[in-house]
C-alpha cells in the first residue's frame, strides 16, 4: 500500500505525516490491519529495537478530586466504588514502588488526584522522590500531580524527579465537553512548565470518549508540536458511576489503528500503552507491542490490570525483551546529555516541518468520513463494541491497602 510505504519512509526520517495520511490510517479496514501493524512496527523497531520499557504506577492519594473530568473515577461527583485515601507517607510510597521495580519496571510514576499541588504537597512529594531514589539506585521517577504553578516543576527537578506527566487527553475543540473546571490551555501550560524546568515531558491522550477521527488526529498532532519524550495512549475504562460509563466505542482493531497512527506521527517518542489495554485490546495485546515500546506493569490508579507475571510472559512470547535499567530508552538524538530518560530538544518528536501536532493514567473512537488517501477506501464506521463490564475491576490491593500489590 503506497500510504504505508510513505508513512514508513517518513517515520524513519522523523518527518511528520500529513493530517490526511494520519486520518487514512484510522480509516483502514480490518483486512489491512496486519499490514498497518507491520509498517508501524518497522518505525518502532528502527528507533527502539525490540525493547519494552516497564513503568509502575503508585497512587499517592486516591479519590476526592475537585475537578470534573468526565472520564475519571476520582472526579467530583463520581460514585465509582474506588479506594479513597489521603497521602501515602514517603516510606509507604517507596515500599509500593519496590514491588514494581522487583518486577522489572525502570520508571516509577507517582500520581496524586487533585487540581494541582500546593507548595506543601510539592514538599511532600519531593521527600517521597528522595526516599525512593535513596533506596533504589538508577530508578526513574515521574511525577503526575496536576496543574503546576510557577516554580513547582523546578522544585520537583531539584528533588530528583526525572519526568512530569500531564496529558492533553483530547482535542482542544472537544476539551470543554469532557472537563469544565480547567482548560485545555491550562494543560498545555503545565507541559511547557515541565519542559522549561528540564524535566522529561510525558503527555498523551485518552481514546474512546466519543471523539471523532479528526479529534484523535488533532490531539496527536498537538502532542507532536509540544514534543513530549513519552506519549501514553489510554483507552477509556468506562467506570460505573462516571458520566462516560456507557461509552463502549472501542474494538481491539480500533485500538491498534490508533496506536499505529500515534507511532507514525511521533516516530521517535516513547509510545506507552497505558490504562485500558486489558479491557479493549484483550487478546491482541501482544500485537500492540509492535507499535508501542512501553507499557505499565500491573495495576493502574483505581483499576486492576493484567497480572504482572502475565505481562512479562506476553513480552517474552511476542519476541520482545524488557528494557534494562542500564539502557537509555530514547534514541541518541533525544537522550539527555546528563540524564537517563531523555530531554526536550527543539525537534525531538520528529522534525516539525509539516507538523501541526494540545493526567490521567488509566482512562480509556470515532470514525473518519470522507475520501481516503493513496488509493485507500475508508473503512465502514465500526459498530459499537460490546460492553465488557466484566473486565473493569476496581483496584483493591497495593497502595492504600494492606494487601500485596500486583507487580
Amino acid at each position: 500500500m503506497d500510504l504505508l510505504n510513505t508513512l514508513v519512509d517518513k517515520g524513519l526520517r522523523r518527518e511528520s505525516p500529513t493530517r490526511d495520511e494520519a486520518l487514512a490510517v484510522l480509516a483502514t479496514s480490518d483486512d489491512d490491519l496486519l499490514d498497518v501493524v507491520a509498517a508501524a512496527g518497522k518505525v518502532r523497531r528502527h528507533w527502539f529495537g525490540r525493547r519494552v520499557k516497564l513503568n509502575y504506577l503508585v497512587n499517592l492519594k486516591s479519590g476526592l478530586c475537585p475537578e470534573d473530568c468526565s472520564y475519571c473515577s476520582q472526579r467530583l461527583g463520581s460514585t465509582a466504588g474506588i479506594l479513597k485515601y489521603t497521602w501515602l507517607k514517603p516510606g509507604e510510597a517507596s515500599e509500593a514502588a519496590a514491588a514494581g521495580l522487583a518486577g522489572g519496571a525502570k520508571r516509577v510514576c507517582l500520581v496524586a488526584s487533585g487540581r494541582g499541588p500546593t507548595d506543601r504537597d510539592v514538599d511532600r512529594v519531593s521527600e517521597t522522590i528522595r526516599t525512593i531514589k535513596d533506596q533504589h539506585e538508577n530508578v526513574e521517577v515521574c511525577a503526575c500531580l496536576g496543574l503546576l504553578s510557577d516554580g513547582q516543576a523546578e522544585r520537583l527537578r531539584e528533588a530528583g524527579a526525572d519526568a512530569y506527566n500531564h496529558n492533553l487527553n483530547t482535542s482542544e475543540a472537544t476539551y470543554g465537553d469532557i472537563t469544565t473546571t480547567h482548560t485545555y490551555a491550562d494543560r498545555v501550560d503545565t507541559v511547557n512548565k515541565a519542559h522549561a524546568a528540564g524535566l522529561s515531558a510525558c503527555s498523551g491522550l485518552i481514546a474512546g470518549m466519543g471523539e471523532s477521527d479528526e479529534d484523535l488526529v488533532d490531539v496527536v498532532f498537538s502532542l507532536r508540536e509540544l514534543d513530549p519524550d513519552s506519549v501514553p495512549v489510554n483507552f477509556l475504562i468506562p467506570f460505573e458511576g462516571t458520566p462516560l460509563a456507557k461509552e463502549w466505542n472501542l474494538t481491539p482493531q480500533r485500538c491498534l489503528r490508533i496506536l499505529a497512527m500515534v507511532r507514525f506521527v511521533c516516530p521517535d517518542a516513547e509510545v506507552r500503552i497505558a490504562g485500558g489495554r486489558e479491557v479493549h485490546l484483550r487478546t491482541l495485546q501482544p500485537l500492540a507491542l509492535n507499535l508501542a515500546n512501553s507499557i505499565f506493569l500491573g495495576d493502574y490508579l483505581t483499576s486492576e490490570g493484567q497480572a504482572g507475571k502475565a505481562d512479562l510472559e506476553m513480552i517474552a512470547d511476542a519476541g520482545f525483551e524488557v528494557e534494562g535499567a542500564e539502557q537509555v530508552t530514547l534514541p541518541e538524538h533525544r537522550a539527555a546529555a546528563a540524564g537517563g530518560c531523555g530531554s526536550h530538544e527543539s525537534a525531538g518528536c520528529g522534525s516539525q516541518a509539516e507538523a501541526g501536532c494540545g493526567s490521567h493514567a488509566e482512562a480509556g473512537c470515532g470514525s473518519h468520513e470522507g475520501g481516503g488517501v493513496c488509493g485507500t477506501t475508508p473503512a465502514p464506521e465500526p459498530a459499537a463494541a460490546e460492553a465488557r463490564t466484566d473486565l473493569v475491576a476496581v483496584r483493591r490491593r497495593g497502595a492504600g491497602t494492606d494487601l500485596a500489590p500486583n507487580a
